[in-house]
C-alpha cells in the first residue's frame, strides 16, 4: 500500500510540476521508473545511471529489472 501511494504521489508531482530528480531518494526514483511521462523518462534514467555506483546490490537489481520492463 505504501509503495503504491509513493508511486501515485510521484506520478502526480511529475504531471503538475517539473521535477528535480536529484532531490529524490533512489528508492523513490526506482519506484517511478515506467510511470513518468516520456519526456521526463530520459532525465529520470540519467539521474539513476549517475547513482548506480552508490546503489546497494538490492537497488541495482531493482534498477536492472525495471530497465528490462521499460525497454520491452
Amino acid at each position: 500500500m505504501k509503495k503504491m501511494f509513493v508511486i501515485l504521489l510521484m506520478l502526480a508531482v511529475t504531471l503538475f510540476a517539473k521535477t528535480d530528480y536529484s532531490e529524490m531518494s533512489t528508492e523513490e526514483l526506482l519506484a517511478m521508473m515506467g510511470y513518468v511521462s516520456p519526456q521526463n523518462q530520459k532525465v529520470l534514467q540519467q539521474e539513476l545511471k549517475d547513482r548506480v555506483p552508490q546503489m546497494s546490490e538490492k537497488e541495482k537489481k531493482i534498477y536492472e529489472e525495471n530497465l528490462k520492463k521499460i525497454k520491452k
